[in-house]
């Protein structure tokens, strides 16, 4: 198994390159955006951190200090705009009375503990906990989506039923735990499966799995 997936990150690295994942210019931002991410998609979410950069709330205190209902009006292009305001306040706030700032949090921390900690955040389920931990956090944990589900899906490697856990511990267990190559990997089939490894109409043939 481990040669296999190793063997399918060198194809789409080979085809794709280097992704430059996650946007986002501070550790706060790509925080912020992997919580406004849920249920839509970037273009929204970057409408909404443009927001918050203009009027200078791109900071941790200036965020948590923000009423409420103002935050939900600046995030209001990520959609569900007043359930996100809440769970990015209850996130922001645990952060602010753990430490200092977002770098401080994950600073010396395993990875094991700061889950355990986000996921007991209301509103903080597995993948937007992985997300921050990776791309915020520089955590090696791997993220899991339904791209990741279609993929590995489709070439035989989970099965219809399998869950969050078993497809995270599929990566996890059979490879380095290096959070730059599971930084890449996700980014790779993200990708993949948005060009090619589609929903419905996949390109197969085209593919840069096709050989898998």
């Amino acid at each position: 198994m481990r040669h296999r997936l190793l063997d399918i990150y060198q194809a789409l690295f080979a085809y794709f390159g280097p992704q430059h994942w996650w946007p986002g210019e501070t550790p706060l931002e790509i925080l912020v955006g992997a919580v406004l991410t849920q249920n839509t998609n970037w273009s929204n979410v970057s409408k909404a951190i443009d927001n918050l950069r203009r009027d200078q709330l791109l900071d941790l205190d200036a965020l948590v200090h923000l009423p409420t209902p103002a935050l939900a009006e600046k995030i209001r292009p990520s959609g569900y705009y007043n359930l996100k305001a809440v769970r990015l306040h209850n996130l922001l706030r645990h952060i602010a009375e753990a430490a200092s700032s977002v770098e401080s949090y994950f600073d010396g921390r395993g990875t094991a503990a700061l889950r355990e900690e986000l996921l007991a955040i209301k509103g903080i389920g597995p993948e937007t906990a992985d997300s921050i931990l990776l791309y915020a956090g520089n955590k090696p944990t791997f993220v899991v989506d339904a791209y990741t589900h279609r993929i590995l899906n489709r070439h035989g490697l989970a099965a219809d039923e399998s869950d969050y856990h078993e497809l995270q511990a599929l990566f996890m267990d059979h490879l380095p735990a290096d959070a730059a190559l599971f930084n890449e990997y996700h980014a790779l089939i993200v990708r993949t499966a948005k060009e090619f490894c589609r929903k419905s109409d996949p390109r197969c043939d085209a593919c840069p799995l096709k050989g898998f």
